[in-house]
């Protein structure tokens, strides 16, 4: 059986996990939480992903897959190819780079806070990333609703985990302010089980 190392707060992992659920694959992964850090990673984490992050796909049958976008499309694949349909690939893989831009972006303001000394943190550099997080969401809000409301695809599910991630770690943002249409798709797709399923703790 395949093995999964995560932990639950992680927006990658949920990614991992929303897929695993959508495919109705949920079963056929053994979860594996692990306490794991940038600066203390998890000895379990050490040895299976040659960058020590989570997380990470132990298969049986052939090597460990990192990255979340790599076991997303591993998992879609033996499903049959769902959700990185031919049809529209590069727009489904640049929405899905944009979510996982937005993870980038809000992990990063959070091992800000969390590893360095209050008096030693960058306001600016803070600002900067919640910067980037402001534009990918007006790009997501004024040119990608009519591709978030259509059929669930990888892009889709990483924009939903991107903007949990940021109700969970930044609920002092305002992100939904002047983003009308974001914010009722999310309404909607938050409600979706996978994501229930999920939610970060």
């Amino acid at each position: 059986m395949m093995q999964l190392l995560y932990a639950p707060a992680s927006p990658y992992v949920r990614k991992v996990r929303v897929v695993l659920h959508e495919l109705g694959m949920a079963d056929d992964v053994e979860l594996l939480e692990v306490a794991t850090s940038p600066t203390r990673p998890a000895p379990e984490v050490a040895a299976a992903h040659a960058l020590k992050k989570i997380p990470a796909l132990v298969r049986p049958e052939g090597c460990t897959l990192y990255d979340s976008r790599v076991i997303t499309r591993y998992l879609d694949a033996r499903a049959g190819a769902r959700f990185y349909p031919e049809s529209h690939i590069w727009e489904t893989l640049t929405l899905e780079a944009t979510g996982d831009g937005i993870m980038d972006a809000a992990v990063l303001m959070v091992y800000e806070g969390r590893c360095r000394p209050e008096d030693k943190q960058d306001k600016g550099w803070l600002d900067a990333q919640w910067a980037k997080i402001e534009n990918a969401l007006d790009a997501l809000n004024a040119r990608w609703m009519s591709h978030l409301a259509g059929p669930l695809d990888a892009g889709v599910i990483s924009v939903g985990c991107a903007l949990g991630y940021l109700d969970f770690r930044h609920p002092d943002r305002p992100w939904r302010k002047g983003r009308d249409a974001l914010d009722d798709w999310f309404a909607v797709f938050s409600e979706r089980a996978s994501m229930k399923a999920t939610h970060p703790a």
